[in-house]
């Protein structure tokens, strides 16, 4: 969740997947009723659960792998990571989503921060792809 680009919410009656206009990625979050599995595979993003509390979507995640940051500046975690996500709308265009942290692998306690969003009426998000890659065939050999 902690990137700048937009992101479009998609809910279902069992699922709602977040989808990142950065990088297109996307996220299911499982609203069925399950829990998280004992054995998931370590994931980037993890096992999403969400549920409702009353006018909070909270979604509890656990299960990621150790590959990634939790930030962009390079605050790490360890597969011990889980988090807490509550989402709430403060008014028709804007959404609060309070992120808390646990992970004693590599935090003395928990730690929240408060993400705010916006709606963006009558956009829609675009295909983000990272081309830094061709530019080796460029410069390899000069």
């Amino acid at each position: 969740m902690v990137h700048g680009g937009p992101i479009k919410i998609v809910q279902t009656p069992g699922l709602t997947i977040l989808l990142f206009e950065e990088f297109n990625h996307y996220r299911q979050i499982l609203t069925d009723g399950r829990r998280h599995p004992s054995d998931a595979n370590p994931a980037w993003l993890g096992y999403s659960i969400g549920t409702w509390q009353d006018n909070a979507f909270v979604v509890e995640t656990r299960g990621f792998n150790d590959r990634s940051w939790i930030d962009d500046y390079g605050l790490p975690h360890t597969e011990a990571l889980h988090t807490t996500e509550r989402f709430e709308r403060r008014d028709f265009g804007h959404m609060d989503v309070q992120i808390t942290i646990d992970d004693p692998g590599a935090y003395t306690k928990l730690w929240s921060f408060t993400l705010r969003f916006e709606l963006q009426s009558d956009t829609e998000i675009l295909e983000d792809i990272c081309e830094n890659e061709r530019d080796a065939q460029h410069t390899i050999g000069r």
